[in-house]
């Protein structure tokens, strides 16, 4: 009996030795894992927004519904105090002015993994989203956009990314998760009338200045309805003195800094379009630096890129498109971006590339509001119009108006082992571009001005698994309940282009 009891306690010693065995082998699995190949992280601020977010407010608009988010300045001393000062945001769709904080929970950053371990094996591609040591304060984390590489001149020249002199064409998954709204017309203010739309009563800002025959029935405010002559073109026009303007501002920041925010000319509209007759045509046009482009569909299946000059129009490229059948609606997006145009109608595209070098669009004015307009022949529905701007990185402080590093006529060369980069929210990212004193390195070592090492890169973000969530209850203390809609990943650099 002695023994058995014996024979027991050493096999229930070796059983929880090999437990213990286990678990010290899974927590050092754990921690080489977190080491060496993947790490969580939670974005603090606002500088990548809204690709990732901040501590922030969910915004829904109390006039047109347009969700959006709105960054919790965390440095404001008020906010330190656990208390939140009353703000004014406005909706980047209807422009509507609506009370923001005050009473409101912020929500907390999205938590991302980062692949730690990439880096090891292969370069960094532009446009990667990046975790990185901060070279001023390497205890710190920062996350932000990798521009520009070893080897490489990087200039910002109106907005866009120059790399030896050559614009640089974001990566098509790159670009869609860039595109920010200027107007979506399915979103409808329900109190017209009230004077806080850009400080005054809404009013429809893509519109008919010459009486044309467009037409808004007022119970489907969202379509419009065009019946005319099949070869005569009518056309609608936005207009900024109605809606938010053509500029480089952002529903996240504060509205003091909307005023300094340079034109933004790289833009895209899209509508789903119907027809009840074959005949006819729908199309768009955009402008940029005051040079007109224009995409156009005719219905028979003839896809056209066009540039108006001196009054006469120059067609660039045309491509034959499956035909538009009636009452079988097509989408429709034309955009003028990074010195293309893309035309798409359905399955089918149609790219123009107007060149790479700075000057390959004619002479830059940046000073020249850009213009958008929709236009049509025939009878049409056009229903989904929405007009969205590209990002533009600005190339001056909106606090001091002081030039940036890497923008035109300051241009940056990175030698071996240096890299570039810029928040997505470029006027409210502490990037690159500002840093002003030279980078902390190890035994007294300095880095350059305005680059990060090798050596500090931590590695690429990939997924944002657990953005903001919901609270379960109204005063229940954390947001524990995941919001599922908004996992998603995080894409960067790739081989191909648009």
């Amino acid at each position: 009996m002695a023994k058995d009891m014996e024979a027991k306690s050493k096999s229930r010693a070796a059983e929880i030795a090999n437990t213990l065995e286990w678990l010290i082998t899974a927590f050092a699995l754990a921690f080489v894992f977190r080491a060496f190949v993947m790490e969580a992280f939670r974005i603090p601020t606002g500088s990548m927004a809204s690709t990732l977010l901040g501590a922030h407010y969910t915004m829904r608009c109390t006039q047109c519904g347009y969700k959006y988010y709105y960054g919790q300045n965390i440095y404001a001393p008020s906010q330190n105090r656990g208390v939140t000062r009353q703000e004014y945001s406005r909706c980047p769709s209807c422009g509507y002015y609506q009370i923001t904080a005050g009473d409101m929970a912020p929500s907390s950053g999205d938590r991302i993994l980062v692949l730690k371990c990439i880096y090891q094996f292969e370069e960094p591609k532009q446009f990667d989203v990046v975790v990185f040591k901060n070279p001023l304060d390497p205890t710190e984390n920062y996350i932000k956009r990798l521009v520009g590489r070893p080897g490489e001149t990087v200039e910002i020249i109106d907005g866009d990314v120059y790399i030896n002199g050559q614009i640089s064409r974001k990566p098509a998954k790159v670009q869609e998760e860039l595109w920010m709204p200027v107007y979506d017309n399915d979103y409808q203010p329900a109190r017209q009338d009230e004077p806080t739309f850009n400080g005054h009563k809404w009013r429809q800002p893509f519109w008919n200045p010459d009486g044309t025959k467009w037409k808004v029935d007022d119970a489907s405010p969202t379509i419009f309805r065009l019946s005319g002559d099949p070869n005569e073109k009518y056309s609608l026009v936005y207009d900024t003195t109605r809606g938010n303007e053509l500029k480089a501002t952002y529903a996240y920041d504060e509205l003091f800094d909307y005023k300094f925010m340079p034109y933004c000319s790289d833009l895209m509209v899209r509508f789903l379009v119907n027809t009840s007759r074959p005949e006819g045509f729908a199309g768009a046009s955009l402008s940029k630096y005051g040079m007109q482009y224009t995409g156009k569909v005719d219905f028979s299946g003839q896809m056209t890129i066009s540039r108006l000059a001196n009054g006469k129009e120059d067609v660039l490229a045309t491509k034959a498109a499956g035909s538009l059948a009636v009452d079988s609606p097509k989408m429709f997006r034309f955009a003028n971006v990074d010195h293309e145009l893309v035309l798409e109608f359905g399955d089918e595209k149609l790219v123009k590339d107007l060149g790479r070098g700075p000057n390959d669009v004619g002479e830059r004015k940046a000073e020249i509001e850009p213009e958008a307009k929709i236009f049509g022949a025939g009878e049409i529905a056009v229903s989904h119009l929405a007009l969205f701007r590209d990002i533009h990185y600005t190339g001056r402080n909106p606090n001091s108006n002081e030039r940036g590093r890497a923008t035109e006529g300051n241009p940056l060369t990175l030698k071996a082992d240096q890299f570039f980069m810029l928040g997505d929210n470029s006027p409210r990212s502490e990037d690159g571009r500002w840093w002003a004193r030279p980078g902390k390195g190890n035994n007294g070592n300095i880095y350059a001005e305005g680059i990060v090492p090798r050596d500090y890169l931590v590695g690429k973000a990939l997924f944002v698994y657990w953005p903001a969530g919901f609270k379960p209850l109204p005063k229940f203390p954390l947001a524990i309940v995941p919001n599922v809609g908004e996992v998603r990943f995080i894409y960067g650099g790739s081989d191909k282009t648009m």
